[in-house]
């Protein structure tokens, strides 16, 4: 019964979305305690939804305090946010690794060729401190893949760091530097340098190492210290599987499998297509967590299905992978 829904999630086109999304809504409310109890709550029957525009979302919050768990599974892995001592961090359990690899490798060789004709470097200090990261998990595939002598994670060696790169540059490698956001303005400070053959791509997060910026602030310090045009961004989080990417201008994009909706806030049952409001997503990978979150990040969703985030609700709680936006 369950396989059948792995077999079929990595979509390669919208086609088919629609009806797997309403089958694993069928599923997730059969089998999933959590949602069933939230999506009674909203005294909507299960068998009445037969649109996805009616599906109901599961606020993200839920990751905090119940364990949203689809079917009865001992988990492979239990991803956690990051978090501060100040917040209550979310708690997903994944029954299968192997569906989170299939996901997130094949959203990036969406996105940017083989894995195999890059160097990859991560520079996420205060996530390889922790071991429950579904980021580093992530990380940690993508540089064993590459298959690269010089792919590989860097705490706080800057110094080491920026002698790589001068190389990898003078060998025209293409490299991506994915880092988190500290880390990167750490690192651009202290060792500003021309990349021709480098992608930097922040994850969010400033951890309160730093003052909060807008992504466009951080974009134009290392755009400035790096002499590039753009600056790549990942938009993923511990509950989600999946995640979106943006080449530029803030602007993500996801796989076929993953789409962004926009409810409002003074009605989030009202959930549309396109516009500006709180973004919702449906990320069918996530067949044994809940495939439709309700988060709390404002954003604009356009008529290509593409995505911007402008900040998040008031009064809730900072993500470490978020970065705060002033002035919404």
């Amino acid at each position: 019964m369950n396989s059948k829904y792995e077999d079929k999630v990595f979509l390669t086109d919208q086609a088919g979305f629609d009806q797997l999304a309403l089958e694993l809504f069928r599923f997730q409310y059969e089998q999933n305690p959590v949602y069933r109890e939230y999506v009674n709550a909203l005294r909507i029957v299960g068998d009445d939804v037969k649109r996805v525009e009616d599906i109901p979302y599961l606020p993200i919050q839920f990751f905090k305090t119940r364990d949203v768990r689809t079917t009865l599974f001992e988990p492979e892995a239990v991803f956690m946010s990051s978090g501060t001592t100040q917040t209550i961090n979310s708690r997903h359990s994944v029954k299968s690794l192997a569906l989170y690899r299939e996901s997130f490798l094949l959203a990036f060789e969406q996105f940017y060729g083989p894995v195999n004709e890059w160097c990859i470097i991560g520079l996420l200090p205060s996530y390889l401190e922790r071991s429950n990261s579904s980021l580093v998990v992530m990380a940690d595939d993508l540089v064993r893949r590459s298959g690269h002598p010089d792919s590989g994670f860097y705490l706080y060696e800057h110094e080491k760091l920026a002698q790589v790169l001068q190389s990898l540059e003078a060998r025209k490698q293409k490299t991506l530097l994915i880092g988190v956001t500290f880390g990167l303005l750490d690192f651009a400070e202290k060792f500003p340098m021309p990349l021709r053959h480098t992608i930097i791509m922040e994850t969010g997060g400033m951890k309160g190492r730093r003052e909060e910026m807008t992504r466009q602030e951080v974009h134009d310090i290392l755009k400035t210290a790096f002499g590039l045009s753009s600056i790549h961004s990942e938009y993923g989080m511990t509950e989600l599987l999946s995640q979106g990417y943006s080449k530029g201008e803030g602007i993500f994009h996801t796989p076929a499998w993953m789409q962004i909706r926009v409810r409002q806030e003074d009605d989030p049952l009202d959930v549309r297509l396109s516009g500006t409001g709180i973004i919702n997503v449906i990320d069918l990978a996530n067949i044994y967590s809940c495939c439709f979150i309700a988060t709390e990040d404002v954003g604009r969703v356009y008529e290509d299905g593409s995505f911007e985030v402008q900040g998040r609700v008031d009064n809730s709680d900072i993500r470490g992978c978020s970065l705060m936006v002033a002035g919404i």
